[in-house]
């Protein structure tokens, strides 16, 4: 299954970064022309969401399950319905030296196997590329005030 990683430091504290990663808004003002429904405020276990975004010129929808909680340790979604054959998105929160090392691990495959296969390094590099850019967003928050717009002190 193909897979996509990335390990980023945020100084803030576990509990904030964690909340921040779980939070609909805060995802949504993370994430390039992106928007949401379903669901609002803190996700947890059971919560669904779906979430759209262009990509490539053509609209993009995916609903999320929250299928695995452990605060603030890691939370795992589920694509529900969407472009892919399957997608697991594993979120790990680990405290380091005053701050958190924020761990994404996200499994895919592509639909319509074996011939949807042929787009699997496409998905990879723009999942790499959105994953990239969510967390340098929310390291950006967490870090600055601007966290506080979505959570309670």
């Amino acid at each position: 299954m193909p897979r996509v990683t990335r390990e980023t430091y945020i100084d803030a504290p576990r509990a904030r970064v964690f909340d921040l990663a779980r939070h609909v808004e805060a995802h949504v003002a993370t994430m390039p022309n992106e928007s949401a429904s379903g669901a609002t405020g803190l996700l947890g276990p059971g919560d669904v969401v779906t979430f759209r975004a262009p990509q490539f010129g053509f609209p993009f929808e995916l609903t999320a399950e929250i299928v695995a909680f452990d605060r603030p340790r890691r939370f795992r979604d589920e694509q529900v319905s969407g472009v892919f054959g399957s997608l697991s998105h594993d979120h790990e929160f680990e405290a380091r030296e005053g701050g958190t090392l924020m761990r994404d691990d996200v499994r895919f495959e592509m639909p319509f196997a074996p011939l949807g296969r042929v787009g699997t390094p496409i998905a990879r590099r723009r999942l790499e590329h959105l994953i990239e850019y969510h967390a340098e967003a929310l390291k950006r928050v967490a870090e600055s005030d601007e966290w506080r717009r979505f959570l309670d002190g």
